[in-house]
């Protein structure tokens, strides 16, 4: 087996080190590799998720989030939003496609083109498209075993209620709206994941020896010669230390958290910042942990007539897609619906969860807040401080898209057949009718969808914000590149992971490495 959690590697040197075995570094280190005479050692905080079922069932994600295998992140001080909201962040091989719903959604043709726009060329939908043929995830349509007969009902309540169009594989051809079953990238047949790492990294793990994944290994400096990058100072889980050099470069792929913070405790960001805390300045980078996006949500919560039945792919299999603007590109408000009274907020504010409920969670595709990541010391051991900014943005856009979403979830509860099974309206509660008073609910009791992105966002040569080209160079450094969630010029409207993914298709290539 080519994993050793108990020691250091026989060879410290590589042709590539990937850090981190998540989404897009999975990808990544299996194209590489499909050369033989290419090396690459993948560092991965967390440890192996093969043989482990409470990672590889999906319908037990819920169980994994705040867990021994979760990061884990607090947010700062939020004025106009929840201060209380924790970030999970995988500390699993497979990274967040081994935590998270595995909801796949090809991104769509606006996001791509919005993306170059922001001047990421060459990223634009004609481009991409190509890259998720190449997906060797197990992309399919809630299988018919797993679709709850309430959220059948939710969909035909919607499609009734709003107007909105059936969608039977929202992945078969672009969308503005509609509602239906989501895609998931798992195996219908015994509900196992496919994440990145099981379609990725688990065929060939103990197949080639010029792949080293090495697992409970965290990174925590880049070694720098000038401006070359060298490798990567990493401590093993019995804490032994070891510089792990790369020939040819390093790609960090930690995620929009971890990716900036390896890069600023590694003197690479914002000088200013960097100097207050005492870390010295290797290169100037003021972009790195600016830009910081997420998909925030809310929630509203009904009471149902007693149990609901119990199969479900994974809880929130189903979902809707409003385009309120109908001269915008794309969908602007979104619904996951949860099989299940999802009221960890709402508890907080004095709401009690009832023993049978069901949730509909209005969420913005298109976020105007834009937030920042920085470091508060300078040891890599304590977390960075997020501040997502939520609902600053000048217009409110974001709350009012929450508030026209809370009307709209009550009018697909009120439609048949769905009405019949819900007993009543538990929180916000149909006493609050208000614009401002719906607006103040929907914020403090915001939660988030776990898609922290754009904080080392890709751009054109003169935008000073932008941290890696379009080629994902980092700008000013040789021989390190950038391929996860960070380098999100703007974000999706729809959820991140097969970006991601496809994200680190492009990576391969530009890298030399998809031999097929």
């Amino acid at each position: 087996m080519n994993t050793t959690p108990e020691h250091t590697p026989p060879s410290a040197e590589y042709d590539y080190v990937v850090v981190g075995g998540g989404t897009a570094g999975s990808v990544i280190a299996r194209r590489l590799t499909e050369d033989p005479g290419v090396t690459v050692a993948v560092v991965e905080g967390g440890p192996d998720d093969r043989d482990r079922p409470d990672v590889l069932t999906l319908r037990r994600w819920l169980g994994l989030l705040g867990g021994d295998l979760d990061y884990d992140y607090p947010t700062v001080e939020q004025p106009r939003g929840n201060s209380h909201i924790r970030h999970s962040r995988a500390r699993v091989l497979g990274g967040c496609s081994s935590h998270n719903t595995l909801i796949s959604f090809k991104p769509l043709p606006s996001d791509w083109d919005e993306w170059a726009e922001a001047g990421a060329e060459g990223w634009h939908a004609a481009a991409m498209d190509p890259y998720y043929d190449r997906l060797l995830n197990h992309i399919v349509p809630v299988a018919e075993k797993d679709r709850n007969p309430i959220a059948r009902d939710f969909v035909d309540a919607a499609q009734r209620a709003l107007g909105v169009p059936r969608v039977e594989g929202f992945n078969r051809k672009p969308f503005h709206e509609g509602a239906g079953f989501f895609d998931l990238a798992y195996h219908p047949e015994d509900n196992k994941r496919s994440s990145a790492s099981v379609a990725y990294l688990h065929p060939v793990m103990d197949e080639r020896p010029n792949l080293r994944v090495l697992l409970e290994t965290w990174a925590y400096r880049l070694e720098l010669d000038g401006t070359r990058a060298r490798g990567v100072h990493v401590r093993a889980a019995d804490g032994t230390e070891t510089l792990l050099t790369a020939r040819r470069e390093v790609v960090l792929c930690a995620g929009a958290v971890d990716t900036p913070r390896l890069l600023m405790h590694s003197g690479i960001g914002p000088g200013r910042d960097l100097e207050a805390l005492g870390i010295p300045v290797a290169h100037d980078l003021p972009g790195v942990g600016e830009n910081l996006l997420d998909h925030p949500e809310s929630v509203i919560v009904w009471e149902t007539h007693g149990p609901i039945p119990d199969n479900s792919a994974m809880d929130s299999d189903a979902g809707l897609f409003v385009r309120r603007d109908p001269d915008g590109p794309g969908p602007d408000l979104m619904f996951h619906f949860y099989q299940i009274p999802f009221t960890d907020n709402p508890e907080r504010l004095g709401y009690e969860k009832p023993a049978h409920g069901v949730s509909m969670t209005p969420n913005i595709p298109k976020p105007r807040s834009r937030g920042r990541l920085y470091l508060t010391s300078a040891d890599p051991e304590v977390k960075p401080a997020l501040d997502f900014r939520y609902f600053t943005d000048e217009d409110d856009y974001d709350a009012r898209t929450l508030v026209d979403g809370i009307r709209a979830a009550r009018e697909i509860a009120r439609t048949q057949p769905l009405a019949g099974w819900l007993k009543r309206e538990v929180c916000p509660g149909p006493e609050v009718t208000g614009d401002e008073e719906l607006s103040e609910y929907a914020r403090r009791a915001a939660h988030t969808v776990y898609h922290p992105a754009g904080t080392c966002r890709m751009g054109a040569a003169d935008d000073e914000l932008a941290v890696v080209d379009p080629d994902l160079r980092v700008r000013g450094v040789d021989g390190l590149r950038v391929a996860d969630a960070s380098v999100f010029p703007t974000m999706t409207a729809v959820n991140p992971m097969v970006a991601v993914l496809m994200v680190g298709e492009k990576a391969a290539e530009l890298l030399g490495g998809g031999a097929r």
